[in-house]
């Protein structure tokens, strides 16, 4: 494999300059293909539940991460250089290495229980880009995303929500590191002629090889992997891997992390689509809270009326 990856470009004070933002004509396909990512996370639960040997959420993470991560090394033939060995390393660890508290929480905790802690992440992000990237975000994005939250409990929260307490430490923890995650990829950027296929590569490879050494120690493969196990983890590995994954860092890396981070909303939105569309009906307070955690997904992408008011043509 070639080591041809050079380091990213610099400011003066040694902070990475972060990626332009697309042009007000791109950024539409761009949001579009960054949101294809949190859709097809929002796959998850229903795989988990329905097709997935239960009690091993160790070995689907590592199923997620480390065939996918393999599989871009191989397309891309481009492994990191100098600081970027660490820095893959640590971007590995935030994205992919916390994806087995994700399993844990889909198993231990109602489906919705887990969509709300995820969709606490803007929020998460909103706060670490105050600190690590000096970017004090809008009352606008910090206003809708509150409401996201809210909306998202309104369609997933019923009155027998059960309360895990393993559940929703893993869910939070699962939150809290790919909210790390998507500031610090935002901070770095990637180094000079290297794609988001390749950073997507290095980083599911880092995160598997994290998993493999206790998940053999701890859980082990399970004994029965049938045809539906082996194409849930086929789906979780490619559309939910290393494809979303590609499009997600392309994302986080040209369009401002203030409109990237809500679309995370998508996910527990999709997981309920998937449910109405398996038969289940929603109640006028969950069609509210799906309109209201909509709007907010849109909004986050504007600007506030005032900037777009005082912005000349």
């Amino acid at each position: 494999m070639s080591s041809s990856a050079h380091r990213p470009a610099t400011a003066p004070s040694g902070i990475h300059r972060p990626a332009t933002v697309p042009p007000a004509s791109h950024r539409p396909a761009t949001v579009l293909l960054t949101a294809l990512a949190p859709a097809a996370w929002g796959t998850t639960y229903v795989v988990t539940t329905e097709l997935l040997p239960a009690g091993h959420p160790m070995f689907a993470g590592l199923m997620r991460a480390l065939p996918a991560g393999l599989a871009g090394l191989a397309l891309t033939r481009v492994l990191p250089r100098g600081e970027w060995w660490w820095k893959a390393v640590v971007l590995g660890m935030l994205n992919i290495g916390g994806m087995p508290l994700l399993f844990v929480a889909a198993e231990r905790l109602p489906g919705g229980v887990a969509a709300t802690l995820g969709a606490a992440q803007p929020l998460l992000v909103a706060a670490l880009a105050v600190l690590v990237l000096r970017d004090r975000p809008t009352s606008w994005r910090l206003a809708w995303g509150v409401l996201g939250v809210a909306g998202v409990g309104l369609v997933v929260l019923g009155p027998g929500a059960r309360l895990d307490a393993v559940g929703l430490l893993a869910g939070l923890g699962h939150t809290a590191t790919m909210a790390g995650g998507v500031v610090l990829t935002r901070r770095w950027g990637r180094p000079a002629g290297v794609g988001p296929l390749a950073l997507a590569g290095w980083q599911l490879t880092v995160g598997g090889l994290l998993l493999l050494p206790p998940t053999l120690a701890f859980e082990g493969v399970p004994q029965r992997i049938d045809a539906g196990a082996a194409g849930g983890y086929l789906w979780l590995g490619s559309m939910g891997g290393l494809i979303a994954y590609t499009l997600w860092f392309r994302g986080i890396a040209t369009l401002p992390v203030g409109a990237t981070a809500p679309l995370v909303l998508l996910s527990p939105l999709v997981a309920t689509a998937i449910g109405v569309a398996r038969g289940e009906s929603l109640s006028l307070a969950q069609t509210c809270g799906f309109a209201l955690s909509l709007a907010a997904l849109l909004a986050a992408q504007l600007d506030p009326p005032h900037r777009r008011r005082s912005t000349p043509r």
